[in-house]
């Protein structure tokens, strides 16, 4: 074939090589796979174009490598060559496309999701391709960057090593302008931001007037220092009234204490204010006293305390602080560091104020947290027979991969049980389970003593999200899947990664008992935990129609 017709091909298809748009191709339908979450056509097309440069990359190195060992230069690919690449990228595309379709309805109706915006789907090819495009051309951008790096280098030194430096640099620089300026820059502004909203107070909040909140008549804590998401917590939730018309006994408003941003300057600070305004308002003398790490911009889950008052008759106390400006995902990626503070300086503020108490009039002390709340939670215990010796219960909601204790107790779980429901110590202390109301396995082994309980959902991508997704295969995608987890979700190396790292700012986008949406199954993870006496499966019904009510 006449060689300008394939370089009149290369010309039309600027800087492509056949192996990488291979790649591409396949992993651009593979991105079609299911994964934990329903997605839109927005968002499966944003990893649709991720996942196709990815396998353009991988494209280009493969046939690198295999020149290198064939001992040979590339040749431009014929015509031919690119009609059987046109060919079956349509025919493959295509099919991958409508069978992600029928994967993402399964999904729905396993999760009972009715939203679906046919045009977004209809867009998502148009999608794909406009982030693969842009993606391709800053990847051409830092190849132009290394070459001019690597000629102005070669004035001082070898060949070789000017080939070897220059990669190092761009390299280190891509890296600067990625995690340092963009990132920087992104979590310097976010934070700005929510700084501004953090001064608002929610609408239908207002100032308390009991002497049991802080932020009411005689509190340390300024109502004006507590923050949005500290107004709303103290601001709020149930009264002695509507725990008494519940349980049918003559119930306490619930003490809840509180300290913002603004409250003080440090962590030790802030939580020794808090724990100051909670022995103020009297939290030392209820029968329960609960611990919160919250999430975030300082959000704590009503349904998580809620739950608790109701279930102590409100003869309860609640002390939570603020760590962070920003909202629960993208503290998530950047303040990690803040919520093992906030956990750790928290809860050693109580247990000093606990411990020095009587045994006869101490209360039950709990702990608790939800996502980045259970990572801050659990940094101020040391493993199983710390949470064991030093609470009489502990509930985390859906804890991130990263948390230790968890990690831990997972990791080492007995032979034979699920990664999404494991099994450690035979469930003498610690267990898991994604629905507490079916029970909390192992059913068969008694739960004496301090019960440590872990809600986690199979969906829930805040759980098994990890960066070993991209190259290693999890336990938990090999095992069977759990009840809202399509079997034919399989692992595949970065795709996976990318498709549940896409999952995490949705993961809260669905109903209650699924994703990271835990509601109602705080009403039954709290009754397992503290025990109460006096209430049946009738009245269980009642409260998680209370907490999170239906339609």
């Amino acid at each position: 074939m006449d060689p300008s017709s394939g370089s009149g091909k290369r010309r039309r298809l600027p800087h492509a090589t056949l192996p990488g748009c291979w790649g591409a191709l396949l992993l651009a339908c593979l991105s079609f796979t299911p994964s934990l979450l329903p997605r839109g056509g927005v968002l499966q097309g944003l990893i649709c174009g991720i996942s196709a440069a990815i396998g353009y990359g991988l494209g280009v190195v493969a046939a690198f490598v295999w020149r290198a060992f064939a001992d040979r230069d590339a040749r431009s690919p014929s015509r031919r060559s690119w009609l059987v690449l046109l060919g079956c990228a349509i025919v493959l595309f295509g099919l991958a496309f409508g069978l992600g379709q029928y994967w993402q309805h399964r999904i729905r109706v396993l999760m009972e999701v009715t939203d679906y915006n046919a045009l977004a789907t209809v867009a998502c090819p148009v999608i794909a391709f406009v982030v693969f495009y842009l993606l391709l051309m800053a990847g051409r951008g830092l190849r132009r960057l290394y070459h001019w790096a690597a000629r102005l280098l070669g004035r001082w030194i070898g060949p070789r090593a000017a080939r070897v430096v220059g990669w190092v640099v761009v390299a280190g620089l891509a890296w600067s302008v990625v995690s340092g300026v963009l990132l920087g820059g992104f979590v310097n502004a976010a934070n700005e931001a929510f700084s501004v909203r953090d001064t608002e107070t929610p609408e239908g909040v207002h100032q308390p007037t009991s002497t049991l909140r802080s932020g009411g008549p005689g509190s340390l804590v300024p109502w004006d220092s507590l923050g949005r998401q500290g107004r709303a917590f103290t601001g709020s939730g149930p009264s002695a009234g509507d725990i008494g018309a519940f349980t049918h006994r003559p119930a306490q408003e619930p003490v809840r204490a509180y300290a913002g941003l603004t409250t003080a300057d440090d962590t030790e600070a802030r939580a020794l204010r808090a724990v100051a305004d909670l022995e103020r308002a009297g939290g030392f003398e209820r029968e329960n006293l609960l611990v919160m790490t919250t999430t975030g911009s300082g959000w704590v889950d009503p349904a998580a305390v809620d739950s608790f008052e109701y279930l102590g008759n409100g003869d309860s106390a609640t002390v939570a602080m603020q760590y962070s400006y920003l909202p629960s995902w993208l503290s998530y990626l950047v303040d990690q560091s803040k919520a093992r503070a906030a956990g750790r300086d928290l809860f050693d503020a109580v247990y000093d104020v606990w411990s020095k108490l009587p045994q006869d009039k101490r209360p039950r002390l709990f702990v608790a947290g939800e996502s980045l709340g259970s990572f801050g939670g659990e940094t101020a215990f040391s493993g199983e027979y710390d949470l064991r010796n030093r609470t009489a219960g502990t509930l985390f909601a859906g804890p991130p991969n990263f948390n230790t204790l968890f990690r831990e107790f997972s990791d080492q779980r007995d032979p034979g049980s699920p990664e999404i429901e494991p099994v450690f110590k035979e469930g003498r202390t610690v267990r898991f389970t994604d629905d507490p109301a079916t029970g909390m396995p192992p059913a068969d082994r008694p739960w004496d003593g301090t019960r440590v309980l872990y809600l986690m959902h199979p969906s829930d991508p805040i759980v098994w999200w990890s960066p070993q997704l991209a190259l290693s295969e999890p336990d938990w995608i090999g095992e069977a899947p759990g009840g809202d987890v399509l079997e034919g979700m399989f692992w595949i190396p970065f795709v996976t990664f990318w498709q549940v790292t896409a999952d995490l700012p949705f993961s809260t986008g669905v109903p209650d008992g699924h994703g990271h949406t835990y509601k109602a199954a705080y009403v039954d993870g709290w009754n397992a935990v503290m025990r109460p006496t006096g209430f049946t499966a009738q009245d269980l019904d009642g409260l998680r129609d209370i907490i999170q009510p239906k339609g």
